[in-house]
């Protein structure tokens, strides 16, 4: 049962310090916000030949499979 909060002008509420659990989230918060900043900066140092195909030459030609036994 939750104890109620008591409105006595002589008792002060104190706050309660920041738990384990507390602190994990906010580092979690911040990493993960770290993480979003780098791979927007790599999408950036990529993005202007990420949907530049015309200019992508294959080194390696693929002969069809005209044999039934490869196809």
């Amino acid at each position: 049962m939750s104890t109620q909060l008591s409105n006595e002008p002589g008792v002060r509420s104190t706050k309660q310090p920041p738990s384990v659990f507390t602190v994990m989230l906010l580092l979690a918060t911040l990493f993960m916000l770290i993480a979003v900043i780098a791979m927007y900066m790599e999408l950036n140092r990529w993005a202007p030949d990420f949907y530049k195909t015309s200019t992508a030459r294959p080194n390696v030609m693929v002969r069809p499979a005209i044999d039934h036994h490869y196809a």
